[in-house]
């Protein structure tokens, strides 16, 4: 670790962890998009079908704002991002727990999934929590979404349910 950068080989590429700041935006409302569209053969949304969404824009409006914390990869060009942004309980998120525990969202452009860098990201974003004495994480993931695994993997445990999606929390 060198600064606010983090570099891993995975997958024949050299993918570079840095810190996520206002620039990198647009890309996290393109990683929303990836995220919340996240099935292969289901439909696929674009930054602009995120924006036009209450329940989804304000995972990404006015990035980055007092709490916010993210970390995107590269590999030349961005490929995945990693965020957590604070709620409140008039304007919760998906996996919300409460008003001290900051809510996740990620995601991994579809070319570059299955390579470790999710891993990547999500274990930068956790370390970089704990620096910040963030005392736990959640997030919100499908019962049938390939990520939850690595969720799981991670320590993310299950705290309940929201729709059809589950809640998890970890605990730092």
């Amino acid at each position: 670790m060198a600064g606010n950068h983090w570099r891993c080989d995975t997958a024949g590429m050299s993918v570079v962890v840095r810190a996520a700041d206002a620039a990198d935006a647009s890309f996290l409302a393109d990683m929303l998009a990836e995220a919340a569209f996240w099935r292969p053969d289901g439909p696929h949304g674009t930054r602009q079908d995120v924006l036009r969404q209450p329940n989804l824009v304000h995972y990404v409006t006015g990035w980055p704002r007092g709490g916010d914390l993210g970390v995107v990869a590269e590999d030349d060009l961005p490929v995945g991002a990693a965020w957590l942004r604070f709620f409140t309980s008039d304007g919760p998120g998906y996996g919300f727990v409460d008003e001290t525990v900051p809510e996740i969202s990620m995601a991994v452009v579809r070319p570059h999934r299955g390579q470790g860098i999710g891993r990547l990201l999500l274990d930068t974003l956790i370390i970089a929590s704990r620096g910040e004495n963030i005392p736990a994480l959640s997030l919100s993931v499908e019962p049938d979404n390939y990520a939850r695994r690595l969720y799981e993997h991670a320590g993310f445990q299950q705290a309940g349910h929201y729709g059809g999606a589950i809640t998890m929390i970890l605990r730092l």
